[in-house]
């Protein structure tokens, strides 16, 4: 008879899933770093929030435009050689940003040239978007399905560490050493994240893959989410949230205008949110939301839309970071029960094209709010846009409720005892 105590580290004593979570790792912190950089050196020669907002456009076009090839690519070649092609692009981008900066540098000028800033975000959003597919779906290939719950925690939590530890780490680098140092330290977390999945070993996976027309396979993961309504669901929910509700990339503008503090303050703040997210996330790995699952992604995203309002009416540092935090705590829960809601529902030879629909849905609409918030700021001002946006958040969640109520009654434990009955 199996034991019924849940088991919170199971899945950490799979050596490949620990690679995979070190690879994520260094490749989330790197992310950071460069994007933390970026957007300083751009607000900080422009003043201009809009040239913020174009930065998420410059990494959500190309991501966009990769990722229906890069989800049937997932499902068609080896999830763990896609993930370190795309990494070596990313660091190639990082490489000739690093030349940028060190050309600036040695003319010292104070002008800039934004152009190719957006370049190296281009080519970032292009990696990512062959990338993004193939990093989510990776690890179903050597967890069994019973520690899906558990492996998108840890996943979930990996990520968020990274994210907090990132972006205060850029800050202090880039305050204290500059923008060289802060893209010298990307490359090598790159490095580090290729050396971690080359280290990777399970047994080939075999997926059945039906033949059928190109178009019909680049579809497929399109049709099977828009036929699961509680799937469709969650993720549009996920993304209009972040779409409107964030603020993220309006931190600079925050920091230098509002609160009137330097880098290493932006450095904290982007890593407020992520801070509240790992503490949670640490507390769902004991706690997870199998009951009442939906109406707790309700309640969280609702929760999120109230603390972006909080964190924009607020003019003190500590209160803006514990709403950050407290917004990012709510996020985190959001992402475990999106995750193990897309894990649950997908069979293994569609995880890659199903990984590509959530990460157009999720992944891109962080870039696209990244400009909306831009853009809102510019036109309504950096205040009002931003409260504007979390109000919107909270109107989604409500609209939600009503419109797809299996989804405010679903359950994760009902779910997975009905698929093994």
């Amino acid at each position: 008879m199996k034991s019924s105590i849940h088991d919170p580290y199971a899945v950490l004593r799979i050596q490949s899933f620990r690679l995979y979570l070190l690879g994520r790792l260094f490749l989330t912190l790197a992310f950071q770093i460069q994007e933390i950089a970026i957007g300083w050196i751009l607000y900080a020669k422009t003043g201009n929030p809009l040239v913020l907002g174009f930065t998420g456009l410059a990494v959500a076009i190309p991501y966009i435009i990769t990722s229906m090839f890069s989800g049937l690519i997932a499902d068609t070649k080896n999830r763990k050689y896609v993930v370190i092609y795309a990494v070596l692009l990313m660091l190639s981008s990082s490489i000739a940003l690093l030349f940028k900066l060190y050309i600036d540098s040695a003319i010292h000028t104070n002008t800039i040239d934004i152009l190719p800033y957006y370049i190296v975000l281009f080519f970032v959003g292009l990696a990512r978007g062959f990338m993004g597919p193939s990093l989510q779906a990776l690890w179903a290939d050597f967890i069994p399905k019973e520690l899906f719950p558990n492996g998108a925690t840890w996943s979930a939590n990996t990520f968020n560490f990274g994210a907090v530890a990132g972006p205060a780490l850029g800050g202090v680098v880039l305050g204290f050493y500059g923008a060289n140092a802060a893209a010298i330290l990307t490359c090598l977390l790159l490095i580090s994240s290729i050396i971690a999945f080359l280290r990777l070993k399970y047994k080939k996976v075999i997926r059945d893959i039906k033949k059928e027309p190109l178009k019909d396979k680049l579809l497929a993961g399109l049709r099977f989410v828009f036929s699961h309504q509680i799937l469709v669901g969650a993720m549009a929910l996920d993304m209009f949230a972040v779409m409107f509700g964030g603020a993220i990339a309006l931190l600079p503008a925050f920091v230098k205008d509002v609160l009137l503090m330097g880098p290493e303050a932006l450095g904290i703040l982007r890593a407020a949110p992520f801070i509240g997210s790992l503490l949670m996330g640490i507390y769902l790995a004991h706690h997870p939301p199998l009951k009442n699952t939906g109406k707790i992604l309700l309640i969280s995203i609702a929760g999120f839309g109230l603390c972006i309002i909080g964190f924009a009416m607020s003019t003190n540092y500590l209160l803006s970071l514990l709403l950050l935090a407290a917004s990012g705590s709510f996020d985190n829960v959001s992402m475990v029960i999106r995750g193990s809601i897309a894990q649950l529902f997908t069979p293994d030879e569609m995880r890659g094209r199903v990984s590509a629909v959530n990460g157009v849905f999720i992944g891109s609409s962080n870039e696209i709010g990244a400009f909306e918030s831009g853009l809102a700021a510019s036109l309504m001002g950096l205040i009002p846009s931003v409260i504007f946006g979390g109000s919107i958040t909270i109107i989604i969640v409500l609209c939600t409720a009503i419109f797809i109520p299996a989804l405010a009654t679903f359950s994760i434990r009902t779910s997975m005892h009905n698929n093994q009955t």
